[in-house]
């Protein structure tokens, strides 16, 4: 075998490795190898790697595999998405022994598509911040400063697709969670709608419609040709996104038309916004301006206040739900050596909470998806930055804190992300910006039901302002 040398495979995206292996230029072997020798060399440095699933994965590239992704290197992210015979951790002490039984949905979509799974990689616990660190399984490191935060919660997916690891990773969001780490790490990240992907097994929505399943990618039409893959109801499922007009990924080679974007410089919540994020939004603002699009400052009616409470409580109970059942199949009652110490704080909530109170956090998430459908019967999208500073230092919003402490250190650090979750509605995080050598990303959200006008704006900034050859220093 000849091997295929880094700088060929980095060159290539997910589709572009697809079609070298479809065209026999290359093997899935070669590829799968190319893979596993970036990661090697690449994670001792970075930290992003649950469980290598390499053998695995050199079994699969020598049977043969088919769909349109074929032969394209992939991980899973080490939180609800279930592959057989492997642990999933959830980031968590409680769970390192868990053992999936079974395949998810999610997991079964993407072996269709070809896609060849080498890892699983890592998250906080429970997907409860937007770092990627745990007393379990360390810090997850931000390629371009190792000294920064990845992102979170799907911080491991970031970190091996921006170190070049792999072309697209698997990624959740439920409160910004593939947004965050895309704009961490310089990559194209975009939030399906409610209930367009499968959740996790044995549910069909998480946190109450919050969360969503996707991928972070350095290409737009590897985000498109990936949604086309694995997008649908599944089996059971309460609701279903609004169906597309066609491919996703058609929509991801053709341009916009004109849009009327509403550009909003301000979280609902009133947290302050570092001067360089909001350099970052406007000179997006300019950007889409010089081609062509209309822009101009305005933002929704939304009690911010008011919605970080309701998530407060979702997310709460549902940690509380978590611990209480993993508690009962291990026959006993989960403590603080189960979990880390803010997680303490949102399991002491959600088990005082009552169904009044979730009821109530259901009507603020309504009442907030009222005012932004209202709004945007005037503006196609809504252009803001995606978190409020740059990528902070390690340890600043670590669950290994007390829970107010970690709460005013994640407020100050990500107030905008969380309302695209609440509505439901699609967004993206376009890589734009750079400062002192890390990436700013900028968020743009539509309505619900419509990433193909997102995917066809992404695809045009990506023309306009290319990010695909940008690679950080480790």
């Amino acid at each position: 075998m000849r091997g295929l040398s880094f700088d060929d495979y980095v060159r290539h995206d997910a589709l572009g490795l697809a079609e070298l292996v479809r065209t026999r230029q290359v093997s899935a072997a070669e590829v799968i190898e190319a893979a596993i020798a970036r990661a090697e060399a690449v994670n001792p440095k970075i930290n992003a790697i649950v469980e290598p699933l390499y053998d695995r994965a050199r079994d699969a590239a020598s049977t043969g595999l088919t769909g349109p992704l074929a032969g394209a290197p992939w991980a899973v992210k080490d939180l609800g998405h279930e592959i057989e015979g492997v642990r999933l951790t959830s980031g968590s002490r409680g769970f390192k022994d868990y053992v999936a039984k079974a395949d998810s949905e999610s997991v079964r979509r993407m072996r269709a598509a070809g896609l060849n799974i080498f890892a699983t990689s890592t998250s906080p616990e429970f997907g409860l911040t937007v770092t990627t660190e745990s007393s379990l399984n360390g810090q997850t490191k931000n390629p371009w400063d190792l000294s920064r935060v990845v992102g979170g919660s799907s911080g491991g997916a970031a970190a091996l697709v921006a170190a070049g690891v792999l072309p697209a990773a698997h990624a959740t969001d439920g409160g910004g969670s593939i947004r965050v780490p895309g704009a961490c790490c310089g990559l194209f990240a975009l939030k399906p709608s409610r209930g367009r992907t499968p959740v996790a097994v044995g549910r069909t929505e998480g946190w109450n419609g919050l969360g969503c399943s996707h991928a972070v990618t350095r290409s737009v039409r590897d985000s498109a040709a990936i949604l086309d893959a694995t997008h649908g109801p599944e089996l059971g499922s309460r609701y279903a996104a609004p169906p597309p007009k066609g491919t996703f990924l058609d929509a991801a080679t053709r341009a916009p038309g004109r849009l009327r974007i509403a550009l909003q410089l301000a979280p609902a919540n009133g947290t302050p916004v570092d001067p360089v994020c909001i350099e970052a939004a406007r000179d997006a603002a300019r950007l889409c301006e010089s081609l062509g699009h209309i822009v101009e400052e305005a933002a929704p009616d939304i009690d911010g206040v008011g919605l970080g409470r309701a998530m407060m409580m979702v997310t709460s109970t549902h940690t509380a739900a978590g611990f209480a059942a993993r508690g009962q199949a291990l026959g006993r009652e989960m403590g603080p050596e189960d979990m880390e110490e803010a997680t303490a704080g949102f399991v002491a909530i959600g088990r005082a909470a009552t169904a009044l109170d979730l009821a109530d956090a259901d009507q603020a998430f309504m009442t907030a998806a009222i005012a932004m459908a209202s709004f945007q019967q005037t503006y196609d999208l809504v252009l803001t930055p995606v978190l409020a500073k740059p990528p902070v230092e390690l340890g600043t919003i670590a669950l290994n804190q007390p829970l107010q402490q970690y709460g005013a250190n994640f407020g100050a650090f990500c107030p905008f992300t969380a309302l695209a979750n609440q509505t439901g509605q699609p967004a993206m995080s376009v890589p734009l910006y750079w400062q002192e050598g890390l990436p700013i990303g900028v968020q743009f959200a539509a309505r619900l039901g419509e990433e193909e006008l997102l995917f066809s704006l992404a695809h045009q900034l990506e023309q306009a302002r290319p990010w695909f050859e940008r690679r950080p220093p480790v």
